[in-house]
C-alpha cells in the first residue's frame, strides 16, 4: 500500500537537496530519515512543513526514536533544542 503522506514528504526532500545531500535515492527514504534530515539540516520552514504534514505527536514520536538510538546523527545542540521544544509543545 502506498502512503501518500510519505510520498509527499519524499517529494519535499527531493525538491530541497540540502536536506538529504547524502543520497539520490529519494524514493526509499523513511519517515525517520526525512525527519532526521530536517532536524539536522532544515530551517524553521522545513520543520513547520513536516510538523503540519505529520502532526506534532508523530514528530515527537519520531524525534524520540531517532534521538534515543545508541548512535545518532543528530547534533547535541539539535537534540537539546528539539527536546525542549517538543516537551513544551507536544
Amino acid at each position: 500500500m502506498i502512503d501518500p503522506l510519505l510520498n509527499e514528504a519524499r517529494s519535499y526532500i527531493k525538491s530541497r537537496p540540502y536536506l538529504a545531500w547524502g543520497t539520490s535515492n529519494y524514493d526509499n527514504l523513511s519517515y525517520q530519515v526525512i525527519a532526521e534530515s530536517i532536524f539536522n539540516y532544515g530551517n524553521w520552514e522545513d520543520f513547520q512543513y513536516i510538523k503540519k504534514l505529520l502532526g506534532i505527536k508523530e514528530i515527537n514520536k519520531l524525534f524520540k526514536e531517532i534521538s534515543s538510538k545508541k548512535r545518532t546523527n543528530l547534533k547535541p545542540q539539535t537534540i537539546n533544542y528539539f527536546t525542549l521544544y517538543l516537551n513544551k509543545n507536544a
